[in-house]
């Protein structure tokens, strides 16, 4: 009887530990708990997950668990031999990111093209010369009289950078060339540019000329406070679209004439402008010779320059 009693009471021991200790059941892992962060381009990688906190920087790592079962250390250090394959999946989706934002930055740059020109204009000899021969004296110029004026009314620019980038565009070139003598030019029937003697006084006498040009100018915008200095350069050329002669009497009588004048039809040079903001500091000096090659005043090649200032629309 003693024994059988004590039976029963373990087994009614052993069933109400049944009872009171409850097996605890296994919980999914919810994954929209996990938070990861990435900073910078050397993928520094925060992952917060339920029980652990994972910090990975290159193929190095960190683990800290909340729990310690099991006998794992809180803290674990870790190397990983290659990225698994959610990692790689990230940094695919992060390269494209840094793509995208690589692209809105050159997509942002705007160059400093269009917008009005106004300067001086005068052309000086093979040498870079502006003392012109004894000989063709008759095309010295008023150089305070000598002046250009551009519209440049279409742009294109292509970033590279943000503040790197290749502008073109069009725009119309005028220049008047205003001579000191009592003179003006004229073609010969040889295509010679001689000199015309109006033999009176003259009030003015000048040659024009009006051009198409384009630019490819290479800009760099360095920041400078709240705004920037933008320095550009590159070739341009030009095609002409007319030219022309006028005299002007003492008594106001005006002569015009549309000459050809033995121009060059196309033109190449090499233009710079440097500025801050939307006011540019421009020059351009064209390597073609103003006109035709031995067809110039007394067979000399005349070479055309400008400097100025421009006005630009970004």
């Amino acid at each position: 009887m003693l024994l059988a009693a004590a039976m029963m009471q373990g087994f009614s021991q052993e069933s109400a530990a049944k009872k009171i200790i409850p097996v605890p059941e296994p919980v999914p892992e919810d994954s929209s708990e996990i938070m990861k962060v990435v900073v910078g381009q050397d993928r520094l990688i925060i992952e917060d997950g339920k029980e652990t906190l994972k910090v990975k920087m290159g193929n190095r790592g960190l683990t800290i668990l909340e729990s310690l079962e099991s006998g794992e250390p809180k803290i674990q250090f870790e190397k990983y031999e290659e990225e698994s394959e959610e990692d790689e999946t990230f940094s695919s989706s992060y390269n494209d990111d840094q793509d995208d934002d690589r692209a809105d930055r050159r997509s942002r740059f705007r160059g400093h093209w269009a917008g009005i020109e106004f300067g001086f204009n005068n052309f000086s000899t093979s040498d870079y010369s502006l003392n012109l021969p004894e000989s063709i004296s008759y095309m010295l110029l008023h150089s305070g009289k000598s002046h250009n004026f551009n519209i440049n009314f279409s742009q294109v620019s292509l970033g590279l950078a943000r503040r790197i980038g290749i502008v073109t565009g069009l725009g119309i070139n005028w220049n008047n060339y205003r001579f000191d003598g009592n003179n003006n030019i004229m073609k010969a029937e040889s295509g010679m540019i001689e000199e015309l003697d109006p033999g009176v006084p003259l009030k003015k006498s000048k040659f024009s000329t009006l051009y198409l040009h384009l630019p490819l100018l290479l800009e760099f915008q360095i920041p400078a406070d709240h705004n920037h200095i933008n320095i550009a350069a590159g070739p341009i050329g030009a095609v002409k679209l007319s030219s022309n002669t006028k005299l002007v009497y003492e008594d106001g009588d005006k002569v015009k004439s549309d000459a050809d004048l033995s121009l060059n039809m196309l033109r190449y040079g090499a233009t710079a402008r440097v500025g801050f903001e939307n006011l540019q500091i421009t020059g351009t000096y064209y390597l073609t010779p103003l006109f035709k090659t031995g067809k110039g005043p007394g067979g000399i090649d005349l070479f055309p320059f400008e400097i100025g200032l421009a006005f630009t629309i970004d």
